[in-house]
């Protein structure tokens, strides 16, 4: 299952990665274009273009490198530590109320589908993502919030 929760996700940044390179690199042509010089100073579609591109850029190396991160995630570690980290698939109750959360670097907030089942991805350097580091079955944490500690009990991992 983590399996497939992986892959979707690097599924999911490969499709973006496709489109926005498309969109960065038709952006950077239009800015560069001699046809759309600056008829005046008040004509900036030229400079926006380029600003656009300079951005669309920095985010195609942003994805680049979230795919790679991606793509080395070990998900059978908390296997082999008997503990959660990086990779885990984890099962937590709130309130009496049970969710799934898939522990990794990058893509948190995420929301994925198992079974008709909801995987809220979850980044390690998030608050939770934090808290969870380490932890085993039935452990407990809190975890601040603007509007309140939030008091979680560990149910299961893989």
């Amino acid at each position: 299952m983590k399996d497939s929760l992986l892959k979707e996700l690097i599924t999911r940044a490969s499709t973006e990665l496709i489109a926005l390179e498309a969109a960065a690199k038709s952006n950077r042509d239009f800015a560069t274009d001699q046809e759309f010089k600056a008829e005046s100073k008040y004509d900036t579609r030229a400079l926006e273009a380029s600003y656009l591109a300079s951005a669309e850029a920095k985010r195609v190396e942003e994805l680049r490198l979230e795919i790679q991160i991606l793509e080395e995630v070990d998900v059978n570690a908390s296997k082999k530590l008997g503990e959660i980290s990086i990779g885990a698939l984890v099962e937590l109750e709130h309130n009496k109320q049970k969710r799934f959360y898939f522990l990794i670097p990058t893509a948190g907030g995420t929301i994925l589908s198992v079974d008709n089942t909801p995987v809220v991805v979850v980044s390690v350097f998030s608050p939770i993502g934090d808290a969870l580091i380490g932890l085993k079955t039935n452990d407990e944490f809190e975890v601040e919030t603007p509007k309140e500690n939030r008091h979680y009990q560990v149910i299961s991992f893989v």
